[in-house]
């Protein structure tokens, strides 16, 4: 499974990306998502609304400030081994496209064909996207 959701935010990039990168943050910017709680071993357990559906997981998390990208690698639950990119790409105007790239090859093949379609149109975009626009939100509002 490959998806991929993109917006254009009107702010500089290196705004965007420190604004977004502040992980632990999230849950007090994005009414969707209920927490992100560090642990021990270095990963986050991350968890948020799909409409009324709970979802949580845990991933490893990196920030590459040189390359203004963050990376997610999903460790447990449905999504494991999901690896999980964000871009930053200046446009001429100013303005910062986002992207993220959910790539997911489920670990029981036999039933990939089936839960990859749930797992990326019935959870991965809208949260994607929910997100991506109440991130525009905010950093326009600023």
């Amino acid at each position: 499974m490959h998806a991929s959701s993109k917006i254009t935010i009107q702010a500089p990039p290196q705004r965007v990306f420190e604004f977004t990168s502040e992980l632990l943050k999230w849950p007090e910017h994005l009414p969707h998502y209920r927490f992100i709680t560090p642990r021990e071993d270095g990963t986050v357990k991350m968890a948020c609304w799909r409409g009324f559906v709970p979802i949580s997981w845990v991933s490893k998390h990196e920030v590459d400030p040189t390359k203004r990208e963050q990376h997610f690698t999903h460790l447990k639950a449905w999504t494991k081994g999901m690896v999980v990119v964000w871009t930053y790409e200046e446009r001429a105007d100013g303005g910062t496209d986002v992207t993220i790239i959910h790539d997911l090859k489920f670990r029981v093949p036999a039933l990939a064909f089936l839960i990859e379609p749930i797992i990326g149109h019935g959870f991965i975009d809208p949260v994607a996207n929910k997100t991506l626009a109440t991130f525009k939100r905010l950093l326009e509002a600023e």
